[in-house]
């Protein structure tokens, strides 16, 4: 032990080291286990719960007990709860998924386990997929068409009824393209018609000549469209209630029919693909509870790569200002303090911001010079997608300004002063040396942009985000790229099937599915943006990212 060392720490035997300090090592390293464990907690518990919403689970027959009498529901148990009753006794309370909320009124109710007498799985029931009303849990009675009566235990029963539903799947997307396409077109023709009008800018003649055809057309495509519904009408599913009650589905209503019961492991992983498509395919339905999530997810992807687009130039362009020609000193010194400063800034901030500059004033000045024939409706001085991606720019750009910062000061000087002796300006430099070998580095900066931009939500709802969006900013309607349009967004979806959802307990399995399903579009994003790191670090090695 050396003299300096104190009396009371014993040296390690091989280094001869001071152990001072070691607990606080094994203190830190329990902190970041213990993160680590929560964080791969909370992403497995959210892989478990946004899988589950998927698995078709089995029906069963129950017979409830009641102050009533006895009653029969046919559904299944979506969760168990513990309460106390007055008198401190402790209950087992289940949940049970019933749908038919047409019929009962309410998808869910709670009841004592001890209440529920007896319960089978009758092979006969099945969950009915509908447009509206959320899914149906019966019992078959018959097919009705204008041809007759199929009744259900008919051998051709099922083979018919699947006929009739992909029948009307086809007319649901015919329909989709009249009213969408093809009535949306005219509409806007007619518009554009009445607004040329109104600025003289046409023949009042032509203008009621035009406006004659397009008259006809919408006619010609609403009689379209009205045969199309005509061919199911009288095309009913006839059906029972576990309680005893008849209904009657209209087949035009149907989406799909699942007889969990009766099939086997690999039916129910093949419907469990068949809903995880649709909802990965499908427009929201029933106020975003039931359907797919496509719009949220094509604008989430859109808005980050445009926010990309944004934030990776402006932050370089700063960067190397900041670094090769900006004098170093405290006016240098104080920006990089104020650029710091502004990733600390609260996301609600950048999103008032945002809606003061970008929409009520670049958004009106853009108006006024471009589009005041549409005025007093806006056109870009209202909240759009291209007013979200600036203002979420602006949020992430101190991210990248200082990750180009790092990544240039990394580059070695002796390949500065290599391509400075081969008579290259410092532009030159900056361009063909520095640039390509701290791209790298610019890059991790945009990964981590990105990562935090596609997560955002409070300055969406301030700035272009909306609860559902029939339209989307990219679609095959010239120009084609509508960058004024609002937008759907995983992240408010989430916060608007938790907070403001009319059906709470339905909205719980596509709030888990939903947030899953934005951790995979942010971790392809970024791994989409580390592969193409990963190839420039190989092509580039002077860089030290």
């Amino acid at each position: 032990m050396s003299a300096e060392e104190p009396k009371n720490q014993t040296p390690f035997s091989t280094t001869g080291r001071s152990r001072k300090g070691e607990p606080w090592v094994w203190l830190t390293a329990m902190g970041l286990s213990i993160g680590v464990v929560m964080a791969l907690g909370l992403l497995l518990l959210i892989v478990v719960k946004g899988t589950a919403s998927f698995w078709p689970r089995r029906i069963e027959l129950m017979e409830v007990k009641t102050p009533q009498g006895k009653e029969m529901i046919a559904g299944f148990i979506t969760r168990e709860t513990e309460r106390k009753d007055s008198s401190g006794a402790l209950h087992q309370e289940v949940q049970i998924f019933r749908g038919n909320k047409d019929i009962s009124g309410d998808t869910f109710r709670f009841y004592d386990r001890k209440d529920i007498l007896k319960a089978s799985r009758p092979k006969d029931y099945l969950r009915i997929e509908r447009t509206e009303y959320g899914p149906a849990i019966v019992k078959p009675v018959a097919l009705e068409t204008s041809s007759g009566k199929v009744p259900a235990k008919a051998a051709d029963f099922h083979k018919k009824l699947d006929e009739w539903i992909d029948q009307a799947a086809d007319a649901r997307a015919q329909l989709l393209v009249i009213e969408r396409k093809k009535i949306g077109a005219i509409s806007r023709e007619i518009d554009a018609l009445d607004t040329a009008l109104k600025n003289q800018k046409v023949d009042p003649k032509v203008a009621e000549k035009r406006r004659a055809e397009l008259q006809a057309e919408f006619d010609q495509r609403q009689k379209e469209a009205a045969e199309i519904r005509a061919k199911f009408t009288g095309t009913n599913l006839l059906v029972q209630t576990a309680d005893g009650h008849d209904a009657s589905i209209p087949v035009a209503n149907v989406m799909g029919v699942f007889q969990s019961n009766q099939a086997g492991l690999f039916q129910r992983m093949g419907e469990m693909w068949h809903r995880i498509w649709e909802f990965l395919s499908d427009e929201p339905r029933e106020a975003n509870t039931e359907g797919g999530v496509f719009p949220a997810i094509f604008g989430t992807v859109v808005m980050t790569l445009v926010m990309s687009l944004f934030v990776t130039p402006f932050g370089v362009i700063a960067a190397i200002y900041l670094r090769e020609y900006a004098k170093q000193g405290m006016v240098v010194r104080i920006v990089r303090i104020c650029v710091n400063n502004l990733a600390g800034v609260p996301s609600i901030v950048f999103g008032v911001f945002g809606l003061a500059f970008f929409v009520y004033f670049v958004g009106a000045k853009i108006d006024h010079a471009f589009f005041a024939d549409q005025l007093p409706t806006p056109t870009y001085g209202t909240p759009g997608i291209l007013w979200a991606s600036l203002t979420l720019a602006l949020l992430t750009l101190p991210v990248v300004i200082v990750a180009t910062e790092e990544a240039l000061s990394a580059v070695p000087r002796g390949v500065r002063e290599a391509a400075l002796a081969c008579g290259a300006s410092k532009w030159q430099t900056i361009q063909r040396v520095v640039l390509p070998a701290s791209l790298p580095g610019i890059l991790t900066g945009v990964i981590l942009a990105m990562a935090r931009g596609a997560g955002e939500v409070a300055p969406l709802m301030l700035v272009g985000v909306v609860k559902f969006s029939p339209t989307l900013p990219i679609d095959g309607v010239a120009p084609f790229i509508h960058p004024d349009r609002k937008f759907m967004h995983l992240g408010f979806h989430i916060f608007d099937l938790g907070f403001q959802s009319p059906d709470a307990e339905a909205a719980i399995p596509v709030v888990y599915a939903t947030a899953l399903l934005l951790i995979v579009v942010v971790v392809t994003l970024n791994l989409t943006a580390i592969l193409i790191r990963n190839r420039l670090k190989k092509r580039f090695a002077t860089s030290s990212f």
